[in-house]
């Protein structure tokens, strides 16, 4: 777990997870946008590498948001 989220307060977390579920959803629609809602042509190599960077945000933001979730449980369990 990241010690830089064990030092930050409930309020911090709640901020934070805001803010990376609200670039998720962005980063997302993004992402529709450009492959399902344009006509748009891209090349194949590079819808590929666009297809994989997005993957590799995605992951790195769910990560996020799931140990600030887990840090913010874990100091829900130790109050209740």
């Amino acid at each position: 777990m990241d010690s830089r989220l064990e030092e930050m307060t409930a309020d911090q977390l709640t901020e934070q997870l805001k803010r990376l579920r609200d670039n998720l959803c962005d980063l997302e629609d993004l992402h529709s946008f450009t492959f399902n809602k344009t006509s748009l042509h891209i090349g194949s190599e590079k819808a590929q590498a666009m297809q994989d960077e997005f993957e590799m945000d995605c992951e790195s933001y769910k990560k996020q948001i799931s140990e600030i979730e887990r840090v913010l449980l874990t100091r829900q369990g130790c109050k209740g």
